[in-house]
């Protein structure tokens, strides 16, 4: 069994290291905030990141299949309430709960 000094020094490098490497991004990104590139990319990355969820998701899917429905219709729903609302939160649930009614009843196998 270790000494207990020993321990306790493995306790505090390992705290120290923790603690070092939590605060490490917030120093790095500090002088970033007033970045004019970063300020603009802010703005842009939400909705690129969204158009290449939304391809991704909807790459495989098959245009003829009645079943292409569910998720197309639920797209629009998504698309519509955020348009009307201006709210993510209620633009992803109104369209989540659209896809898996329509996919559990209407389309159902």
């Amino acid at each position: 069994m270790p000494d207990t000094r020993y321990a306790i020094a493995a306790i505090m490098v390992s705290a120290a290291v923790t603690w070092a490497l939590r605060a490490l991004p917030f120093a790095a990104l500090a002088p970033l905030r007033a970045s004019s590139t970063v300020q603009h990319l802010s703005t842009r990355i939400p909705a690129g990141v969204m158009i290449i969820l939304v391809v991704y998701c909807l790459r495989d899917l098959p245009a003829s299949h009645p079943r292409a429905l569910a998720p197309l219709v639920a797209l629009a729903v998504t698309i519509g309430l955020h348009l009307w609302r201006r709210n993510a939160l209620l633009s992803i649930l109104g369209g989540t709960a659209v896809h898996v009614a329509l996919a559990s009843t209407v389309f159902a196998r």
